[in-house]
């Protein structure tokens, strides 16, 4: 039979477990609520501390020329910023906008004059044939290559449209990523200083360490991703314009994005000379091709150069976190995965070196003399 004690040792416990329960429950509620609540202004802050410690070194260079003013400092890069983002989409979009409204008129006003193919065109490997065909059903009967390619160019259409909404959703939050990015190089010690806390109090004495190796890493990604990209899209956009190539400006861009994206540029360069031959003679073709190849494979030996500068961590580790965190998360999986790898990397390396091996623990040797209990 249970005895008084041992029944009120029961009660409190079984008091205490469902308190705790109780406790728990409410805490993870409002976790929930709490997240849901900051949920549309997490990838922006994100964004918003990559950029800041990106602009970091740039800030304090400028902060240097002002006399120390930072807060000026910060907003001149901030609108910056915010001007190299609009400024090329605005042109982009204007560009298009454009060559639509010339491209309704003129099918309004049925005065369509599309130039025919000519043989280079046909002796194009695999595609040539093909390519001709479609080519000259556009030149010679126009309504009848629109109405045979309807789907395609209402799917065409579609995904052009959903991309171009796309693209504005992501140039308002990139914009308000600036701002917030403002706020915290213009505040850089109190942030910088809060993150130290918050890493120590979570992973000891070694989180100002890894607060160091977060801010290298993101400008290692950085300068070796999209420095590399900038790189490559400049000397492919001066080809591209240097040939007179239609829409060259759209296509820099393009070109950009595959570059962070880490696709090769070569998807978009290989369509263009094919154009190039079958437009141009063969010298400038091949002097076009030599030099779009030449800048679309520059890559490899920029990322050498260029990626894990800084950083205490080996290049194939920030590369492969770059690489799988974009495929994850996205474009700021490119930061986040190779700051996560690298994190993991230098814990690996800590845990190593956290106790001597067996074989470099001292030995006790058996020539030395042993005390005596009577001594």
């Amino acid at each position: 039979m249970e005895n008084p004690m041992q029944h009120n040792q029961s009660k409190l416990f079984v008091a205490n477990m469902v308190e705790s329960a109780i406790r728990i429950g409410l805490l993870f509620i409002l976790v929930v609520w709490t997240f849901d609540i900051i949920k549309p202004f997490v990838i922006p802050v994100l964004w918003g501390a990559i950029i800041a410690v990106a602009l970091m070194p740039m800030t304090k260079k400028l902060e240097g020329a002002l006399k120390g003013r930072r807060g000026i400092a910060a907003t001149i890069l901030a609108l910056a910023g915010i001007i190299l983002l609009i400024a090329p989409f605005w042109m982009v979009s204007s560009s298009l906008f454009d060559g639509v409204s010339r491209t309704v008129e003129v099918l309004q006003s049925g005065s369509v004059d599309i130039p025919g193919p000519t043989q280079k065109v046909a002796d194009i490997p695999l595609i040539g044939d093909k390519l001709f065909e479609v080519w000259a059903l556009f030149a010679t009967n126009l309504e009848k290559a629109l109405l045979h390619f309807l789907p395609q160019i209402k799917t065409g259409v579609s995904a052009a449209a959903g991309m171009l909404g796309s693209s504005l959703g992501s140039l308002v939050m990139f914009i308000i990523s600036l701002a917030i990015a403002g706020g915290f190089m213009a505040h850089a010690e109190k942030c910088s200083a809060a993150v130290t806390t918050v890493a120590m109090r979570v992973v000891g004495p070694h989180g100002e360490e890894w607060t160091s190796l977060t801010a290298a890493t993101i400008r290692s990604v950085l300068l070796g991703v999209v420095g590399v990209a900038f790189i490559q899209s400049l000397l492919i956009g001066s080809a591209l314009f240097a040939f007179s190539i239609p829409a060259a400006g759209l296509f820099t861009v393009i070109v950009f994005i595959f570059g962070i994206a880490q696709l090769p540029p070569l998807i978009v360069v290989l369509p263009l000379i094919f154009y190039v031959f079958s437009t141009h003679d063969s010298t400038p073709a091949t002097i076009f091709t030599v030099w779009v190849i030449i800048a679309g494979l520059s890559d490899s030996l920029l990322k050498p150069m260029l990626m894990g500068r800084g950083v205490d961590v080996p290049m194939p580790v920030i590369l492969i976190g770059a690489i799988g965190g974009m495929i994850t998360a996205g474009i700021i999986g490119l930061f986040l995965g190779a700051v996560i790898l690298a994190i993991w990397y230098e814990l690996f390396l800590t845990w190593l070196n956290s106790e001597e091996s067996p074989a470099e623990l001292p030995q006790a040797s058996n020539d030395e003399p042993v005390d005596s209990p009577d001594k």
